[in-house]
């Protein structure tokens, strides 16, 4: 068994180490260059393009054959040839809408590309926002980790600390186990820690594919964030630019929907052959639509697409503040978190050093117990991860905000870090 495990732990390690190093910017452009979700609404894009091409042509003409005037009585029964009547034809025939009917249909045709498009900038946006989360999550674990390997350190001077003491006969013998006992404790934290490292892992292959296995490169970017811009440009969000077509295609609806009351129209053209002692015959016939029984029809349906643009405007209104909501409630938390991280490495985290550096004086002349340096210990451990992981809230709090309404959603389709990232 151990050398089948020494086999696997060989194996991850040796393909950890092919891997090439994965940057946040390459990370992103992994993700945006093979998301299937992005494929699938290019695909989607291309489909309403090839939909749009007949949108706003003619129906196509219907060829009618058959036999005009065929006796079944009489002299001349079941004969083609010997009535003068009788004649054999053929014809072709074309229905002509109106043309405020076929403005609207292509009207309706263009907008969906539009929404198609509009939502393509959806998902791109989306795809490069997780990715950007999945990286940062895996690289402030991985800076916790590092941070355990600087406490088992620290643990080892600690426990030499202790031996010196005990050398000395300042401490009581029961304070040799002091030190393992918090080394056990940190290899329990690290142990946790490095499942949540594969979780993160795990979920930033999700985006990146095999990129994932190899070790992080870089540290993350400054996201350039500006409160004001943001305020003055959340109607310009991807989600809320769907709603622009899909307007669109509502107006579009209801044009056509009104078009219905004016008449369509169509012409056929036919030639009949008759018998050889008769000449042939040439027929031209026009129809027209009578939409007499708008009260029923047209009106009705008039009136559902007219409902169904208020919905689309009400949606987009709800989505709107929404989206104001949610970014009010973002910056805010971004704030708040920015004065606890300034608090903590300018007041607290001195103070609790401080405080280590005075028990461990105070322990060393034999003036306190061990148990009063291990509770400073402990505090100062635990505003160190505190430290880490108020970073890592900011960070994540600043990659919502600018891939949402800052300058992120500029140029969404580019691979490479968009404007802005410094």
């Amino acid at each position: 068994m151990f050398r089948y495990g020494f086999l696997l732990w060989l194996f991850g390690a040796t393909r950890l180490a092919f891997c090439d190093p994965l940057s946040f910017a390459a990370a992103l452009e992994t993700a945006t260059r093979f998301s299937p979700d992005i494929a699938a609404q290019t695909a989607g894009v291309e489909a309403a393009r090839s939909a749009a091409v007949p949108a706003g042509a003619l129906p196509d003409p219907k060829l009618s054959v058959g036999v005009d005037n065929f006796p079944v009585s009489g002299p001349d029964q079941g004969s083609l040839t010997r009535d003068f009547m009788t004649m054999r034809k053929i014809g072709i025939a074309q229905e002509i809408p109106n043309g405020a009917k076929r403005e609207a249909r292509t009207a309706a045709a263009q907008a969906n590309i539009e929404r198609a498009e509009a939502e393509r900038r959806v998902t791109i946006l989306t795809v490069r926002r997780d990715t950007a989360l999945a990286w940062l999550d895996r690289y402030y674990l991985e800076r916790r980790e590092a941070l355990f390997d600087a406490l088992e350190r620290e643990n080892q001077l600690f426990a030499r600390t202790v031996q010196a003491q005990l050398a000395t006969g300042r401490s009581l013998p029961a304070d040799a186990i002091a030190p393992r006992q918090e080394a056990a404790e940190i290899a329990d934290r690290r142990d946790e820690l490095l499942g949540q490292i594969a979780r993160a892992t795990a979920n930033l292959k999700r985006f990146v594919g095999e990129s994932a296995a190899g070790p992080l490169a870089g540290d993350p970017p400054v996201l350039a964030l500006d409160t004001e811009h943001l305020r003055g440009h959340v109607h310009e969000h991807p989600e809320l630019a769907v709603f622009v077509p899909l307007t669109q295609m509502a107006q579009a609806e209801v044009h056509e929907a009104e078009a219905e009351k004016r008449p369509d129209w169509g012409v056929e053209l036919a030639y009949g052959r008759r018998g050889a002692a008769f000449g042939d015959m040439v027929s031209l016939e026009f129809t027209l639509g009578l939409p007499v029984f708008s009260r029923t029809r047209q009106d009705p349906e008039i009136s559902a697409k007219r409902q169904e643009l208020t919905r689309v405007q009400a949606q987009r209104d709800d989505t709107y503040r929404e989206h104001a909501f949610m970014l009010e409630t973002q910056l805010a938390d971004y704030e708040v978190t920015t004065r606890q991280l300034t608090r903590l490495r300018e007041v607290r985290l001195p103070l609790a050093r401080q405080k280590v550096d005075l028990e461990l004086a105070s322990y060393g002349g034999g003036k306190s117990e061990l148990t009063t340096l291990l509770a400073a210990r402990r505090e100062l451990i635990g505003m160190r991860l505190e430290e880490i992981e108020t970073e890592s809230r900011q960070a994540a709090i600043a990659t919502k905000l600018y891939f949402s309404y800052g300058a992120g959603t500029v140029d969404i389709d580019a691979a490479a870090t968009a404007e802005g990232v410094r």
